[in-house]
Parts: C-alpha cells; sequence; structure tokens
C-alpha cells in the first residue's frame, strides 16, 4: 500500500457518517475499503462491481480510480488492511508481559475471536487462495506487516524453552500456520461442516467449546 494510504488509513477507519467528504480524503478512502472489503468478500475480484462500491460511498468510479489506480489496487489495498488491522491488534495483546504459557493461550484466543468475528477477513484470504495469492504477491507491504507476528511468537516460545515449560525442536512459523489453521477451518468451514455432520457449529455454545478445544492442542502440543 502506497504511504498516502496507509496514513490515511491510520487516522481514519470508522464509518462514513457525514453526506459531503469532498474536503476530506482521509474519511473518504477509509470509507471506500471499507465498502470494497464487505463486496471483495462476498463477491471476489471478479465478481464485486466498482459502480456499487462508489454508490454505496456516495463516491465516484473516477474518484476510486484517483485514490487506488484500478480495481486490483484497490483490492490489493483492501488486503494489506485486513492483514494491517489484525497484526495492529496482536501488537496490543503485549504478550511479552505474560507467562509463555498464558502468552500462548491469549494468542490463541485472540486469533480464535478474531476469525469468528470478522468472516469477512476469511473469505477474503479464501479468495485470494483461489488467485493462488496473485494479488497479494504485488503488495509493497505484506511481507513487512506480518513480520511481527511471528516475531512474537518466537519470542514468547523461546522463553518458554528457556523456562523449560516448552520442548524445544519447533518452529515459531510451524506453530503460526497450526494455530491459522485450527482456526479458520472453523469459520471458513462452518456451512459444510454443519451441513454433512448435522452440527451447529455457529452456536454460542459450541463456538465456546471449539475455542477451549483448539486452545488446548496448541498449548499441549508446545508443552514439554
Amino acid at each position: 500500500m502506497n504511504e498516502l494510504v496507509h496514513s490515511v488509513i491510520e487516522k481514519s477507519v470508522r464509518p462514513i457518517r457525514e453526506p459531503s467528504r469532498t474536503n476530506d480524503p482521509a474519511r473518504t478512502m477509509a470509507g471506500i475499503l471499507e465498502v470494497a472489503t464487505a463486496e471483495f468478500a462476498k463477491k471476489g475480484l471478479s465478481g464485486a462491481r466498482i459502480d456499487e462500491i462508489a454508490a454505496a460511498t456516495q463516491t465516484s468510479k473516477r474518484m476510486i480510480y484517483y485514490y487506488f489506480g484500478s480495481k486490483e489496487g484497490l483490492y490489493i489495498a483492501v488486503l494489506e488492511e485486513s492483514y494491517r488491522r489484525m497484526r495492529q491488534i496482536e501488537a496490543e495483546l503485549h504478550l511479552e508481559d505474560l507467562d509463555p504459557v498464558s502468552a500462548l493461550r491469549r494468542l490463541v484466543e485472540f486469533t480464535f475471536d478474531h476469525h469468528s468475528g470478522n468472516e469477512d477477513y476469511i473469505r477474503l484470504v479464501m479468495n485470494e487462495n483461489i488467485e493462488r495469492g496473485a494479488y497479494l504477491a504485488q503488495s509493497k507491504s505484506i511481507q513487512q506487516l506480518n513480520v511481527p507476528a511471528i516475531a512474537a511468537i518466537k519470542e514468547l516460545y523461546d522463553r518458554g524453552v528457556g523456562l523449560g515449560v516448552f520442548r524445544a525442536g519447533l518452529d515459531a512459523l510451524d506453530i503460526h500456520a497450526s494455530i491459522s489453521a485450527l482456526t479458520f477451518f472453523n469459520v471458513s468451514n462452518q456451512h459444510t461442516f454443519g451441513l454433512i455432520f448435522k452440527d451447529a457449529p455457529g452456536s454460542q455454545q459450541a463456538v465456546a467449546a471449539r475455542r477451549t478445544s483448539i486452545t488446548e492442542m496448541v498449548v499441549r502440543f508446545v508443552l514439554a
């Protein structure tokens, strides 16, 4: 994401409430990203329509192209912003202030809660995987956005190994992948899984039980 877009997002990510935004590019761009997130998540890149995004934000196609360059540019900006928001919240968990086991539990629970409460994020990731990551590969910031996530896991894991509570020989990226896989599936496959096994995975009780189960799986896998 270019510096203008990143600066704008940092200043304003709230929904647009005022009808006139011609002199407020920060609010306008944040509003476009918000609406575009839902549009791309629901319909994918090919199915999403810039006309509909423009109408919903009371802007114009010309203005959207001015800020983001193209439909693909807007799509990439949406992907970047989705990852940025997640990583920003992760950084606020202050895992370094917790003992290693508590820190790992908190990270797994946060990831589960984030995914459960942000189905658009899951859909965006699923859609981009259908595209084989072709557009995310064009991002100039996505790699850097995700470095802190692995660094945080490595830090808490190394502390745990040093204290003798975590077993040695594990890789931080592999731990991250396991957490992502378990928490992602709960949302991405909820409809097919529920239909096939006649389950109600979206019920409050089922979600809470699954959250506990996933957290225990990860922690027990890492424990010495």
